[in-house]
């Protein structure tokens, strides 16, 4: 088994697992594995090699802990000379590069943003961005779908804006906006370009008051932006596809119950996106 197809059937078997690298640290760690956890991502990344004996101990590892799973995946051994197992669809694959590269494809694609552990920045980047183009809605009209939960948000908040983004390559189109907002924003200064690396809410109560920010020209220049409450909307597969986002033009204070209301809100958007 040569190194390269062993280190791709390796991340195919440890995506089985749904583990996070850390967390496959320990266990392999615990079975006598002498990488430190550093070392041990960035070969799942396929940034370094390993010896043949770590990529063993790193293949039992993964082997007994696909055991208690329902997955009947198994990580072949440096000695082997051909893997033949199957695949997490039940198919038999053997171990070639070719096809060790396909079911970690495979594999990456099903866990979607949950194996983005797994991927390097531009890669992840590029299934994000598949996402982004899944919804169907960048550079389309106005929907009142959208537009009456904006207007409600805009209401209820006692903002200037508020507004539905969808975060593309290089920018930021607005599929719904109430206030002082261009439909198109260089995604660079866009500040919801922050916040779809983010899980939960970003809030800024006076960006003026935030080094992140302050400089910003949509701070400095129109539309003079002073605060900012924003929510990141997940499209197929769990990939941050946009934002839900309120913004004003004076400082505030935003309680826990508005960021639960936020919250609401860009579920309630999220979830006419993914329909």
């Amino acid at each position: 088994m040569d190194a390269r197809t062993q280190q791709q059937l390796t991340v195919a078997g440890a995506t089985q697992t749904r583990m996070k690298p850390a967390q496959l640290w320990i266990e392999y760690f615990a079975r006598g594995g002498v990488l430190s956890q550093i070392e041990l991502e960035a070969y799942l990344l396929g940034v370094v090699g390993l010896s043949p004996v770590e990529r063993d101990i790193l293949a039992l590892t993964l082997n007994e802990i696909l055991q208690n799973t329902t997955s009947q995946y198994r990580v072949p051994y440096s000695t082997d000379a051909e893997v033949t197992s199957t695949n997490s669809t039940g198919q038999m694959i053997s171990g070639s590069l070719d096809q060790a590269q396909e079911i970690v494809d495979q594999a990456l694609s099903d866990l979607g943003a949950a194996g983005v552990s797994f991927l390097l920045p531009g890669e992840a980047e590029y299934q994000r961005l598949v996402a982004v183009d899944q919804t169907g809605l960048v550079d389309t009209a106005a929907e009142e779908r959208f537009d009456r939960i904006t207007r409600q948000a805009q209401e209820h908040f006692g903002v200037s804006s508020a507004s539905v983004a969808l975060i593309t390559d290089r920018r930021q189109f607005l599929k719904s906006v109430v206030g002082p907002l261009g439909q198109n924003t260089p995604r660079d200064v866009a500040l919801c370009n922050e916040t779809i690396r983010r899980a939960g809410p970003l809030i800024i109560n006076d960006t003026l008051a935030d080094l992140r920010f302050r400089d910003n020209p949509l701070v400095t220049g129109e539309p003079r932006i002073r605060f900012y409450a924003g929510y990141p909307i997940f499209g197929t597969k769990g990939w941050a596809v946009g934002t839900f986002c309120i913004i004003d033009q004076k400082p505030r204070g935003f309680s826990a119950d508005d960021q639960q209301e936020l919250k609401a809100l860009a579920m309630i958007i999220q979830q006419e996106i993914n329909n």
